[in-house]
């Protein structure tokens, strides 16, 4: 192996850790700020948190729907091309006129949000919301009605630093946004309380802009005040923006439907399930989107040298081990979601508990659904998944007003929908990549997944025998008491699976073992030796 080549794998190895690294940093800073809102504000009456979470709901809808679809899938591969194809300086001019585009678009999306913040939030996001919760709801939404612009102008930057293999300011900005509003609560608690975290979120975004212009220096970039509508690399993008950008959105939508659902069950609903869909998010985007992330530019390149075989290899073993990695994540999440649920949150754990209990069959189909999606973008078809995001929105809205009920479930429905629906998701998305290659899940293949299956069934019976062993008593308060327990038992569980994964000699548990006979193993220099 040529000196090029090692520098080339330990440049991706770091980058790889670095922001593997931030991005469970970044998920420590969501808890935190979580669990402080929590502890400093009210769960119901007047100043009910239910207001903060409403309040953000239709900015992120805008944000993730035309900014995160143009930079996620449209701008940057056209971004890559072109700098490769045409040098910087085109580089340059094609960012300067899809930011210039957007900033124009997103600027009058803030004009929107904050003239009309109190009948959209009224009327659409939460009308079950008392006139006071309104009130200030509708505040912090003024507040944030430029954070899309702010935000995207950021992607956009940083968007360019990553194609230019700069990821560090890429990696830390959320981070700053994050301490932004954790410091919020203690400066705005004792005078303007909860719309002071729309000060806070307001200033993040600023903030995290400056850091990520901070990022450009040294790399020459020019904005230029045109939009270069002749552009066939910008046409490509504005082509290629509508299928992603609709699918993003579908999420956002559904976010909004929940929460105009949950402000109808009663102060602290809206709260406590996006408390619980909080912390069911941190193990899809730490095991399904990295890994996805990861392994798609290596599915992209199968293709590209014709090579449907090793494609299919290399997406079967990526599956399989992300089948072997969500299924004890998924045990402990269950019966552990109590002691989670007290630990990260100070109030309504017992309600965000239960809530938690029935999204966590969804942290296992969403963990696949971003493998499985990838194999459509890697087949250049945006379009299925946009469809099947089309139709899981309807259905999840239909079985959320079914289901959330007070006669029913109540909150709780919100969280059974989320999973049936993401389990119908996977299983319709699986049967159309199995139409399409009646080749790819071979008996090799279900043999694996089958000894996986009956090795999480004594991962499972390891959980219940430790939370038998170590249960969550009612006076179990405080990071010592309820992390220790919560470590024994997740290391227990873990401990299990590892173990009983090589008894059945699976290949996803042969990493695991070569690490640890390196850590262990590996003789240790000396001035002796």
């Amino acid at each position: 192996m040529d000196s090029a080549t090692k520098k080339k794998k330990a440049s991706l190895f770091n980058i790889a850790t670095l922001l593997i690294a931030t991005s469970i940093t970044g998920q420590i800073l969501g808890f935190l700020r979580t669990k402080l809102v929590n502890s400093h504000f009210p769960l119901v009456g007047p100043g009910s948190t239910d207001a903060y979470f409403a309040a953000f709901t239709i900015p992120d809808l805008f944000f993730y729907t035309i900014s995160a679809g143009a930079l996620g899938v449209a701008f940057m591969p056209v971004l890559s091309d072109v700098l490769h194809k045409h040098g910087r300086k085109a580089v340059w001019d094609l960012t300067s006129s899809l930011m210039n585009l957007l900033i124009i678009f997103m600027l009058a999306v803030g004009v929107i949000i904050l003239l009309f913040a109190k009948p959209l939030m009224q009327h659409i996001v939460a009308p079950g919301l008392s006139p006071v919760q309104l009130d200030k709801a509708s505040q912090i939404m003024r507040l944030l009605a430029f954070n899309p612009l702010l935000f995207t102008i950021s992607g956009v930057l940083t968007s360019v630093q990553q194609t230019l293999g700069r990821f560090f300011f890429f990696a830390i900005a959320p981070a700053i946004y994050n301490l932004s509003i954790i410091a919020s609560i203690f400066v705005f608690d004792h005078n303007i309380g909860l719309v002071g975290l729309g000060i806070g979120a307001l200033g993040g975004a600023i903030l995290q802009l400056i850091v990520v212009i901070f990022g450009l220096k040294q790399l020459n970039f020019y904005w230029h005040p045109h939009i270069n509508w002749r552009n066939l690399s910008f046409r490509t993008i504005l082509r290629n923006l509508p299928p992603r950008s609709l699918d993003q959105g579908m999420d956002q939508v559904e976010d909004i439907v929940e929460t105009h659902i949950a402000s109808g069950l009663g102060s602290g609903s809206i709260s406590n399930y996006n408390n619980a869909y909080i912390l069911s998010e941190a193990p899809i985007l730490l095991i399904g989107t990295s890994i996805a992330t990861a392994a798609f530019p290596k599915l992209n390149t199968r293709l590209s040298q014709g090579r449907p075989d090793l494609f299919r290899k290399d997406f079967l073993s990526v599956i399989k081990a992300m089948i072997w990695i969500a299924a004890p994540v998924v045990v402990v999440s269950y019966f552990c979601r109590g002691y989670l649920a007290r630990l990260i949150f100070s109030k309504g754990n017992d309600q965000i508990s239960i809530i938690f209990g029935f999204l966590t069959a969804a942290i296992f189909f969403r963990i696949l659904y971003a493998i499985i999606s990838r194999w459509f973008y890697s087949n250049k078809d945006t379009r299925t998944p946009m469809y099947m995001s089309i139709f899981t929105i309807g259905f999840n809205v239909y079985l959320a007003i079914t289901l959330a009920k007070p006669s029913a479930y109540g909150v709780s429905g919100l969280a059974i929908a989320q999973s049936i629906v993401a389990g119908i998701e996977v299983l319709i998305l699986g049967l159309i990549m199995i139409w399409r290659d009646h080749k790819l899940l071979d008996l090799q293949f279900w043999s694996g997944v089958l000894k996986i299956a009956s090795v999480t069934g004594f991962t499972a019976l390891a959980g219940f025998i430790m939370i038998t062993l170590m249960p969550l008593g009612l006076l179990d308060r405080g990071f010592i008491t309820l992390g220790s327990k919560l470590f024994i038992i997740t290391a227990v569980t873990l401990g299990v699976h590892i173990l009983v994964s090589i008894m059945f000699d699976l290949d996803e548990a042969k990493p695991v073992v070569s690490f640890v006979r390196k850590v262990v193993l590996k003789p240790i220099k000396t001035d002796f030796s």
